[in-house]
């Protein structure tokens, strides 16, 4: 491919081909969605910038609809209501404005997703911190090595590829097929 966009879409390829790398810990993951759901408990996902936009979209697709119709999942994106962030950024620190929800909103059993193209948000460390304590599982959807959010989860599926615009691609694909998965799943009663 010798245009631009082909140039382009063969990197796109080989990030996509990248992914199959993490496909036991996704399994997991898919399974640990799939458990806290069913159990009745609900998913928290959280992150910053690009990965913030993708929780409320993955958060959208659990409680409105992805591809089938059925009843509404559990999920809330803790990136999405502006003075709690705000509050908790002005009046503590930037670095606690997830734990501080965590400790408000989880329960024993819920699970806490956190997205990180680096894997070394702090204010994602501290609600990973924040949801152990409360007796959550944890996951991470990372980039690169993982960074030091790779060994603060019970989860981490890890990008291995370090050009974030490409990680938080391969971070939408993945979090559609976790979309997916769960549906599967809950409508067809597997």
């Amino acid at each position: 491919m010798t245009t631009p966009l082909g140039r382009a879409l063969a990197e796109h390829a080989a990030a996509a081909a990248s992914l199959e790398s993490a496909a036991s810990e996704m399994d997991a993951l898919v399974a640990c969605a799939i458990a806290t759901l069913r159990s009745g408990g609900k998913l928290l996902l959280l992150g910053n910038g690009g990965s913030a936009a993708l929780c409320q979209h993955l958060v959208a697709e659990l409680v409105v609809r992805f591809r089938r119709e059925r009843a509404p999942l559990a999920a809330m994106a803790l990136v999405a209501d502006g003075a709690i962030l705000t509050a908790a950024a002005n009046d503590l620190s930037f670095d606690t404005v997830y734990a501080r929800q965590v400790e408000a909103l989880a329960r024993p059993g819920d699970l806490v997703l956190g997205v990180s193209a680096s894997g070394e948000s702090e204010n994602v460390l501290r609600a990973m911190a924040a949801a152990r304590a409360r007796g959550c599982p944890t996951a991470a959807l990372l980039g690169g090595n993982g960074g030091r959010l790779r060994s603060a989860v019970d989860i981490a599926v890890v990008v291995p590829i370090t050009q974030v615009s490409l990680v938080q691609e391969c971070h939408l694909v993945l979090g559609h097929f976790l979309c997916d998965e769960i549906e599967k799943a809950i409508t067809d009663g597997r």
